[in-house]
């Protein structure tokens, strides 16, 4: 397949920038640097590898900071929006975390190329603030990080200190009485430039768009850089993160949000079914980081990437049980509405909409060591050039969560079934619910509260990856063995597994390079499968085939990408758990992917398709998966008389989703962004508007039978002086 590069410049600008054209943009206007339009991936980032993305036979997108700024990212979940196989909010508007989908599965979450993210919301959400680029890896990353998700991985790059001196001072406010003030210092501490330093520091006050919940962050984040010499660079991140919040997700049930409820009302999108006195979502995290590079010789260089983490939770919240079984026959109106409140015996809603609260508690702990050593060799043999990793990893993980789960407190009352003493006295009016006060947290404690034991993982790996280049040809191989270990009180598990990947990429002198690839992954299963003997871990496997192109007129860089991925060793669901067949589920995942950024003179702009075809081992549409996403934003920054204004307009496109079982279909919705602004000698002042129109929709529904809201509209005005 054969294209002339003006052509598709071309037919790009024509379809979606018809009044840019070459002819109209002066040659001096061509010439910004590429790195502002795609980033740049550096030895700490997902690929751990320098390698341009156009000699990287797998998809990679970059966020870098600028991007980030412009787009006015609060959280890292709004900075992925805009990218094609990517849901950045797939459960709407949240605190606990920055939940993703890659490729139709989830994205575990990587920092500096080392997994950062353990247990189930003991860890504070990264800050937007500290954060210079974000990338995405899409597909199995087996063969360089060993366990994970075959749909890819999120990795961020820390912000670290910098050669040139520069301060940042920041203050922003907005609406839902959102108010942060922030520094970030950076530059040389002698004369000599081997002593860099920075500091980066954060303090955030906000309400949400969930009444009573708030979502307040500290942070500081000191780093050091020692360079001895022109071969050694040791550098030291540190930072503490904290957060005082509740949680934005209520679980609102679908009777009411996504349906009618049986008396016809809705529940308000802000509604708080919580108890003000007893909901906390309190993490924090105390975090090191060892990055060493060091030069060998012209040959070999050596890299060492270390962390420890100390992480903890406090976890408390009650909601309004969404997955309550009313006393009604299966075969009611109601019950196929999933309307699943609870009934008087003659069909009405009790008292007009009562329903009795969960309460739960969750203290929860997380300690990391790991480490990841790295040589890599660049030498030629013959007409053949290589670029050799080779590393080994070991990474030790401990976790812990103790507390209680007191299922729907009160039920029983009408139907005789659990917990009745507490009667209704803590049920909550779902059409008018108020911080009303439930039973006392030692009366839970004492009745629920359970000590859980410490779960420690180990994992080891060995790798080596060698990317050729063989005249326009770049074949790359990759190998990884794993050994990975998780203990508890009552058991030990081992799981021992052996990742590969492999790739081809061809580059035409007319800036296109296709390619094709195939690499695959694992999970570890931990469970018996019946007949004594450990779980298979789950397996992934991806093939894809694309296509790169980089102009030499502009700076940009356009893929297209098409990917088959199959997971395996799933539960089966017409096996019956603790039997052997219990894993014979699979799942299948298809799409097409579409993504172009193109800086033009004064515009910059990106767009982004992708198509999903996805199936879950029960044969329905993946859960909270939307089939389609498209997006666009296009910034302006002239020059001239206009030159320090700025300005950016985005649309978001987010296809309908199904609940994992197609009951229930959440509909499809488009949202806009806005960004205007100036920047002049040492100020920047920006104003971003995000959701512009106040949309309110719901990002999703499971077939669990709850929904989440999706972001109300959010303005943030931002002034940063910079000296």
């Amino acid at each position: 397949m054969c294209f002339c590069r003006n052509a598709v410049i071309t037919l790009v600008l024509a379809a979606f920038c018809p009044w840019l054209t070459a002819e109209e943009l002066p040659e001096e206007k061509m010439k910004m640097e590429e790195l502002l339009v795609t980033g740049k991936l550096t030895r700490t980032s997902a690929t751990k590898s320098d390698t341009p993305i156009m000699e990287t036979s797998r998809s990679v997108d970059i966020i870098p900071e600028h991007l980030l700024i412009d787009r006015g990212a609060l959280h890292l979940d709004n900075a992925l929006t805009y990218n094609a196989g990517v849901v950045g909010m797939p459960y709407g508007f949240a605190t606990r975390g920055d939940f993703a989908f890659i490729r139709g599965l989830e994205g575990p979450l990587y920092q500096d190329s080392l997994q950062s993210l353990f247990g189930n919301y003991n860890n504070p959400r990264p800050d937007i603030y500290n954060i210079e680029q974000v990338e995405i890896l899409k597909g199995p990353a087996g063969a360089l990080y060993g366990k994970g998700s075959p749909g890819g991985l999120i990795n961020i790059v820390s912000k670290r200190p910098q050669e040139a001196a520069r301060r940042e001072l920041m203050g922003a406010f907005g609406n839902f009485n959102y108010g942060e003030a922030a520094i970030d210092f950076t530059g040389p501490l002698d004369d000599q430039g081997q002593w860099l330093y920075r500091l980066v520091a954060v303090y955030r006050e906000t309400d949400t768009q969930v009444n009573h919940v708030d979502d307040n962050r500290r942070v500081l984040a000191p780093s050091l850089t020692w360079r001895p010499t022109d071969r050694t660079d040791i550098t030291l991140l540190a930072a503490l993160n904290r957060t005082r919040a509740d949680t934005a997700a209520q679980f609102l049930n679908l009777s009411g949000t996504l349906y009618p409820a049986a008396n016809g009302q809705r529940i308000d999108y802000d509604a708080y079914m919580g108890d003000t006195s007893f909901n906390k979502y309190n993490p924090e995290s105390k975090s090191v980081t060892v990055l060493v590079n060091q030069e060998l010789n012209d040959v070999w260089s050596m890299e060492v990437n270390s962390r420890y983490t100390d992480a903890k939770a406090d976890y408390q919240q009650t909601w309004a049980t969404f997955g309550f079984a009313p006393p009604i026959p299966r075969y009611s109106p109601a019950y196929i509405n999933n309307d699943r409140y609870l009934y008087n015996a003659d069909g009405t809603l009790y008292q007009n909409g009562l329903v009795p609260r969960t309460w739960s508690r969750a203290d929860s702990t997380s300690e990391q060591y790991a480490i990841d050593t790295r040589f890599r060799a660049d030498f030629t043999t013959g007409a053949v050039g290589h670029e050799v990793l080779m590393g080994a990893q070991y990474q030790d993980v401990s976790t812990s969560t103790s507390g209680y789960n007191a299922y729907a407190l009160g039920y029983g009352v009408i139907s005789g079934g659990l917990n009745s003493p507490f009667g209704d006295a803590y049920w909550i009016d779902v059409f008018n619910p108020s911080s009303a006060v439930g039973p006392s947290e030692q009366v839970l404690a004492d009745l629920y509260y359970t000590e859980q034991p410490n779960v420690d993982s180990t994992d080891m790996g060995v790798y080596i990856s060698d990317q050729m280049t063989i005249g326009r040809w770049i074949p790359t191989l990759g190998v990884r063995f794993d050994q990975t270990e998780t203990d508890d009180v009552d058991s030990t598990q081992s799981d021992s597994k052996v990742s590969t990947s492999v790739g081809l990429l061809y580059q035409l002198d007319n800036g296109l390079a296709p390619y094709v690839s195939y690499a695959d992954t694992f999970e570890p299963e931990i469970g018996d499968n019946g007949r004594g003997e450990a779980l298979d871990p789950r397996e992934g496997r991806q093939y894809e085939a694309g296509i790169k192109y980089e102009p030499d007129a502009y700076p940009g860089l356009i893929t297209l990408a098409a990917f088959d991925i199959h997971q395996t060793n799933l539960p089966d669901p017409l096996a019956r758990p603790g039997f052997y067949e219990q894993q014979s589920g699979k799942a299948k995942i298809r799409g097409v992917e579409l993504e172009s950024q193109v800086a033009l003179g004064a515009f910059f702009w990106q767009f982004s398709f992708s198509q999903l075809d996805t199936q879950n081992p029960e044969g329905y549409r993946l859960a909270s998966v939307p089939d389609t996403q498209a997006s666009t934003w296009l910034s302006y920054r002239p020059q001239g008389a206009w030159s320090g204004f700025k300005s950016g307009v985005g649309i978001r496109y987010v296809g309908d989703s199904r609940d994992g079982a197609d009951r229930n279909r959440t509909s499809s919705y488009t949202l806009g962004d806005l960004m205007i602004g100036y920047e002049q000698l040492n100020w920047d002042i920006a104003l971003n508007v995000n959701n512009v129109t106040d949309k309110e929709f719901l990002a999703t529904c499971l077939a669990r039978s709850d929904c989440f809201p999706g972001a109300r509209r959010t303005v943030v005005g931002t002034v940063r002086y910079i000296f």
